[in-house]
């Protein structure tokens, strides 16, 4: 595969860049002097036996939980090299898994977080894309878990842990048996400033549906220690597409927004989400009625900006053409009211 022509950085998808502008330097590795290049010196998976047993070794020390393969990386001055547990970055290349549109998975993960960050000023991981000398994509993505100090690494909590929910007790649909309400019930327990962090978990999950994001399951959310060592919601991680790849459901957690959140009134006349729908979620977890209605509304106007970026993005373009149809149909889904019957 041969390494594409770069017109947009390869981080914030800014015109006018052939690799990382100064700007993707500082999110992506924290100074706007760095250099470090968006083609890593070395190969991707797979490409030969050698690489394919360096890849395995360091896949045996990664602890990171979903089903894409994901590996550390080390930055040293200018130069990323496969790591290991102080991995300051995560790399994941292209999965073996099958799916539709597979090679088009870095490069939705990588806008849809831009999408998150731009658009929406919703706190984001830094992320961007990164080829192999191959000139295949993968995603990369900066560890925002590292204390600045190099004194060790916040406390993460992923909502799956905080409601006790283990492949052992539930089988490996462990992570979806639940409802949006029972993290807003656990951020009401254990965040500090509970009003804001509940305000910033409600964007997500209505940015998620937006987009399509059929995973956003509990282990997608996490509470992560601050310096005065209360928590807050940590920067979100893991928003794509996933309707861009699979079949997928409207929301990732079995019980939906909360459990018989079909009987709103709403959803049973339409059939399915609408702006109305994510209005009743809102005011059950103690979100005022008219800021949630802004809210929404930031994300339903926000689509025409998103789709920009969409087309500045690395993703082939008939995944653009589908990424767009899919975030026109969920804004016609949340635009929906009874007085347009």
């Amino acid at each position: 595969m041969p390494l594409p022509e770069i017109k947009y950085c390869s981080c914030t998808l800014q015109p006018g860049f052939a690799t990382y502008s100064a700007a993707g330097q500082l999110a992506l590795f924290g100074s706007r002097t760095k250099n470090v290049s968006h083609i890593l010196p070395f190969g991707s998976p797979g490409k030969s036996n050698e690489l394919t047993r360096s890849y395995n070794e360091k896949r045996k020390v990664i602890s990171i939980s979903g089903v894409q393969e994901k590996y550390y990386l080390q930055l040293n001055k200018n130069t990323l090299s496969l790591g290991d547990r102080a991995g300051s970055h995560i790399l994941k290349p292209i999965p073996t898994v099958r799916l539709e549109r597979v090679s088009d998975l870095p490069a939705n993960e990588h806008v849809s977080m831009q999408i998150a960050r731009q658009v929406y000023g919703i706190n984001t991981a830094s992320c961007g894309i990164i080829f192999f000398e191959d000139g295949e994509p993968a995603y990369i993505t900066r560890r925002f878990d590292f204390k600045p100090d190099g004194s060790g690494k916040y406390r993460l909590e992923d909502f799956a842990a905080l409601l006790s929910k283990t492949p052992e007790r539930e089988g490996d649909v462990f992570k979806y048996n639940a409802a949006y309400i029972d993290i807003a019930q656990q951020i009401q327990r254990y965040a500090a400033a509970a009003p804001v962090v509940l305000l910033e978990f409600f964007r997500i999950v209505v940015f998620n549906y937006l987009i399509g994001n059929g995973d956003a399951h509990l282990k997608n959310f996490s509470l992560m220690e601050t310096e005065q060592g209360d928590f807050i919601l940590s920067p979100a991680y893991d928003l794509l597409c996933t309707a861009l790849h699979i079949d997928d459901s409207k929301l990732a957690l079995h019980n939906g927004l909360y459990p018989g959140d079909y009987e709103e009134k709403s959803y049973a006349t339409f059939g399915t989400y609408t702006r109305a729908s994510f209005i009743v979620f809102a005011e059950m977890i103690g979100i005022n009625t008219a800021v949630a209605t802004k809210v929404v509304d930031k994300i339903i106007k926000g689509v025409p900006d998103a789709i920009a970026l969409i087309d500045r993005s690395f993703l082939s373009e008939d995944a653009k053409y589908n990424y767009i149809n899919i975030l026109k149909d969920r804004q016609r889904c949340l635009l929906l009211s009874e007085s347009a019957e």
